[in-house]
């Protein structure tokens, strides 16, 4: 898209580094990526280093029946307000990687194609103008759940245990800047069949209006993730050895391999 900037994090040379994303080259920059970073003149070839999923969320906010063909299919009602759960900070994972399956957990695993909002400034109480300046960009998650833990005990929905196994949220591989993800699709495509093609315009609490109820809840900080929530098309992971891709046009094209 014009104008759209895409960052990302990596390792070179055993060193930890982010840059700009410029066709197969990174420009690297240094300071802080949410604060006025600056180029250091140094250019790598992407080949030559290890993509890092592309920020350090102090928080992995995930969503709930946030779409509307979601909730029908369901046969559930529309939220009042955004329906969140937190997942552990050690679900972050990177693009790329081969996730294993937790030692302790034998059940099913599901894919979850989603957008990822990353926040770039401390937003707390923040109406949909101030909430509209704090998203520094948009991201792509899979968020993986083990979906037997779920319902395990009829007397408490585990949610966040579900989705909190080491290495369950693998995003990236950059942030996108500049984008307008109001005309997206997400799609998710498993060991090379599409499961998931659904349209954001679909959401029941878009961006700037999620980002504004969350921040009445809990303060927003630089570098923290929201995953938007996913729609239909959601299916386990058979493995024993998967592929997982999740595309939104625009921002880029996340790939895992699963070994379950």
């Amino acid at each position: 898209m014009a104008g759209s900037q895409h960052w990302v994090r990596f390792t070179h040379a055993g060193r930890d580094g982010f840059g700009l994303l410029q066709g197969e080259s990174i420009q690297v920059c240094e300071g802080d990526m949410f604060a006025q970073p600056h180029a250091t003149g140094t250019v790598l070839p992407l080949e030559a280093v290890t993509l890092r999923a592309p920020c350090k969320p102090g928080k992995v906010i995930a969503l709930w029946n946030n779409f509307n063909a979601l909730a029908a299919k369901l046969g559930v009602s529309l939220p009042e307000d955004p329906l969140w759960l937190l997942k552990a900070d050690t679900t972050v994972n990177d693009p790329g990687v081969t996730i294993k399956r937790p030692p302790a957990y034998e059940g099913r695993i599901a894919y979850e194609g989603e957008l990822g909002i990353v926040i770039g400034k401390r937003c707390s109480m923040a109406d949909e103008a101030e909430a509209a300046s704090a998203i520094f960009g948009y991201t792509i998650v899979n968020d993986v759940t083990g979906g037997d833990v779920l319902r395990k005990d009829p007397n408490f929905p585990q949610w966040a245990r579900s989705k909190s196994y080491d290495g369950f949220c693998p995003f990236g591989p950059s942030i996108a800047t500049g984008v307008d993800v109001s005309g997206l699709s997400v799609k998710l495509v498993l060991d090379g069949t599409e499961r998931q093609n659904y349209p954001l315009s679909d959401m029941v609490f878009p961006p700037v209006k999620l980002v504004s109820l969350l921040s009445r809840d809990m303060t927003l900080m630089p570098g923290d993730l929201i995953c938007c929530g996913t729609s239909v098309g959601v299916g386990s992971i058979k493995g024993p050895v998967s592929t997982v891709e999740v595309t939104i046009d625009g921002i880029g094209t996340l790939t895992n391999h699963f070994e379950i």
